[in-house]
């Protein structure tokens, strides 16, 4: 509800459509527009996406993301927008540039805020100019681009001035990944910088833990040997797993070391030694309590592994002799490296290992960690000034955009408008000699559109490059003879790009007084011409039918028989008798109340009938075009409105354009391929029809005279002597 200090503002309302809107005209609607009852407002939400505004301003108006606007969000804009100009009517001019004195200075935050323009005109090299535009201010990689320390907390290599940093900041970069800063360059920010050197401190912790003896038992060659252990390790454990079953139970032996049949599918196959099926067999041949050799005697698919575990591992620990190993040693050999697995298990500062120990070492030892902390605090010391220039482009946005918006919003002012387009009209569809400029864009067809009572048809339109969208069009004067799913048309966007249009579904409703009125007398004719379209296919049939019995009859005259005479059946005689006597009497019974008419009556006659069959569908369309509105097409593609939004007759009529050949054109009737001999008869049957017109009337005219002893040649009987007055 409207708060009691409402009724310091007097609000002024127009009337467009049927529909009583607010007027927003000055500074002091803007800033008691809050006071203003949300039930006269005309909607109450928008969607974000699909309306012909800049979307970045309407997301920076949807505080919340939700991908809708509401009244409370658009308030907080106006509301926003306006403390931060002189005059916030500027607000309702909707120009693209925005007046730096214009900029309340006065207000908190603007001078820092007119001083951030002067700095982006400054940046691009206009310094002497006196409006920003949109544009300008939105150009933020050439904005920042004249200063590498831009507010914003990422500190990018250009922004150090010592090559020392600058490699570090690369390195950075590399080990952890980096930040894209306003301007599109890759840096780092504080957190990347803390999180780096914390793992170059724990890598060289750990690197060091490694030189104990009891870690790195075999010194540089313990890594090499601990990956060949591991490299084998299943294989090995599976080995010896084997040899303990066959132990175990000497049957197992067979199965143990595979069949013959499998060994049989191998060998008919071109085999490789690293072939998948030979490195799933054993290591070697399974006997109860038999060691692993590890050079001769093994699986091919396993044989530079198990040599590698030797040269590595086995030789260093047992000795080059040792050429097999049993169940205990390699248990034993395991424990050797237990300690550097656990030492890897634990690595630290994975990240910076790319590096290298020495690098990391000396970048420890420098003071590039405090150059970088000196730089984050230059950085954050212009935060303040480089978030004004985010808040100029805000400003300037409003500036720009506010004016569309409350006016598609608070009311709909530009969509009553002959000389603006609504933010939901997203172009003119050209189609069946008409234009029509009442096209929503949506996802696709909506049952609530229905309600709207308007003529709609949805159609999907197609450009090379993009990608194809959904229109619904508002076809509101004219007719819909010709308007039928897949019927093709050309789309035309609010930025003048051209769509190849067709119709998919449509959405039937009447579209004008007119085509109601004729509707009727359109669906007799087109019931006629079904009734004689079908009544000759089936004379064509029938005459078919007896051409083929008859063409049968001929080839079979020798064995056809004369067929006795037909009767006349007496019953149908009748029938058709009593059937044209009707038909006489009722034609009879018609003219005799026809001819008893005066000739005045006749138009009065032929107009009452005309009105009889047209009357009703023209109270149907009459009703519906009353109730003709946008709101439920609108509503069935995210809005919320509030207000009754009537598309009446006349502005139908201003929607939707009738192709009209142009005022002081000169139109040539010749024809050099009109049909002459169907106009000739045209001509005839006109002749003919005023001929017969004249000749009922005077056969009426002639029956009226005989009824009542009349006739052209005598005149009309004197009136009676008037009798004596009594004396």
């Amino acid at each position: 509800m409207a708060t009691p200090s409402a009724s310091l503002h007097h609000w002024k309302f127009f009337r467009t459509g049927g529909l009583d809107q607010v007027a927003l005209t000055t500074g002091a609607d803007l800033s008691a527009l809050e006071q203003l009852d949300q039930k006269l407002w005309v909607a109450l939400s928008c969607p974000v996406k699909g309306l012909e505004l800049d979307e970045k301003t309407l997301a920076l108006i949807d505080t919340d993301a939700d991908g809708r606007i509401r009244v409370p969000e658009l308030l907080a804009a106006v509301k926003w927008a306006s403390s931060r100009l002189v005059d916030p009517a500027q607000l309702l001019l909707g120009h693209d540039t925005l007046p730096l004195a214009a900029i309340n200075v006065t207000a908190p935050g603007g001078a820092i805020l007119l001083a951030s323009a002067k700095q982006i005109l400054g940046n691009l090299g206009k310094k002497d100019a006196t409006e920003l535009s949109v544009a300008d201010a939105a150009n933020t990689a050439k904005i920042f681009s004249a200063s590498p320390l831009n507010g914003d907390g990422i500190i990018p290599p250009e922004a150090a001035t010592d090559p020392v940093v600058q490699a570090l900041i690369k390195d950075i970069i590399a080990c952890a990944g980096g930040t894209a800063d306003r301007t599109g360059s890759i840096g780092v920010t504080a957190e990347k910088i803390d999180a780096f050197f914390s793992d170059l401190a724990a890598y060289v912790a750990w690197v060091e833990k490694n030189s104990t003896p009891e870690i790195a038992i075999l010194g540089e060659g313990t890594d090499a040997a601990c990956s060949a252990l591991k490299a084998v390790r299943v294989k090995v454990e599976d080995y010896f797993a084997r040899t303990r079953l066959a132990a175990f139970d000497a049957r197992a032996l067979a199965a143990l070391n595979r069949s013959e049949t499998e060994y049989l599918a191998i060998a008919a196959k071109d085999m490789s030694i690293s072939a998948a099926e030979i490195s799933g067999f054993p290591l070697a041949r399974i006997e109860a309590g038999r060691p692993l050799p590890l050079l001769e005697n093994v699986n091919p698919a396993w044989a530079a592994a198990l040599a590698t575990l030797h040269a590595k591992a086995v030789a260093p620990v047992l000795g080059a002799a040792k050429t097999s190993l049993t169940a205990e040693e390699w248990a034993a050999l395991n424990a050797r490296f237990a300690a550097y697995e656990a030492w890897l298990g634990g690595k630290a500062g994975a990240t910076v290992e790319k590096l290298g120990l020495p690098r990391v070492k000396e970048i420890l030892a420098s003071g590039g960690r405090a150059a970088l902390t000196a730089l984050i605090a230059q950085d954050k010391a212009l935060e303040p000034e480089f978030k004004a220039i985010a808040d100029v482009e805000r400003l300037t946005r409003y500036h720009r955009d506010l004016r569309a918006l409350l006016h598609n919003f608070v009311n709909f002012a530009d969509f009553y408008s002959r000389d603006r387009y609504a933010v939901f009209q997203s172009g003119t569809l050209y189609l069946d000699s008409r234009s029509t400029e009442l096209c929503l864009r949506v996802d696709g067809p909506n049952p609530l559109a229905a309600m709207s009572k308007a003529y709609i048809a949805y159609c999907t339109c197609t450009r090379a490059g993009s990608p194809p969208m959904t229109i619904a069009a508002c076809f509101t004067q004219g007719d819909s003879d010709y308007l039928f799913v897949g019927r093709h048309g050309v789309f035309y966007d609010r930025a003048g790009r051209d769509w190849d249009t067709v119709i998919t579904s449509i959405v039937d409703n009447p579209i004008s007084i007119r085509q109601a009125f004729w509707s009727p007398y359109k669906k007799f004719v087109r019931f006629i011409e079904e009734q004689v379209a079908k009544r000759a296919a089936a004379a064509d049939a029938e005459a078919t039918g007896k051409l083929s019995a008859a063409a049968e009859k001929t080839a079979n005259a020798d064995k056809a028989k004369a067929d006795a005479a037909k009767k006349v059946d007496v019953g149908a005689v009748a029938a058709i008798g009593v059937a044209i006597t009707g038909a006489i009497s009722a034609l009879t019974l018609i003219l005799g109340y026809v001819f008893r008419l005066a000739p005045w009556q006749y138009p009065l006659v032929l107009g009452g009938l005309m009105l009889v069959i047209s009357g009703p569908s023209m109270v149907i369309a009459w009703l519906k075009l009353r109730q003709r509105t946008l709101g439920p097409i609108l509503e069935g593609n995210g809005w919320a409105v509030n207000g009754r939004v009537k598309i009446n007759i006349p502005f139908g009529t201003a929607l939707t354009d009738v192709a009209a050949l142009p005022p002081g054109s000169q139109r040539s009737l010749e024809d050099p391929y009109e049909d002459k001999d169907a106009a000739k008869q045209k001509r005839r049957a006109t002749v003919l029809f005023v001929l017969l017109a004249i000749a009922a009337a005077a056969i009426v005219i002639r029956w009226k005279r005989v009824e009542t002893g009349h006739y052209f040649w005598e005149p009309a009987p004197a009136a009676a002597p008037a009798a004596d007055a009594k004396k």
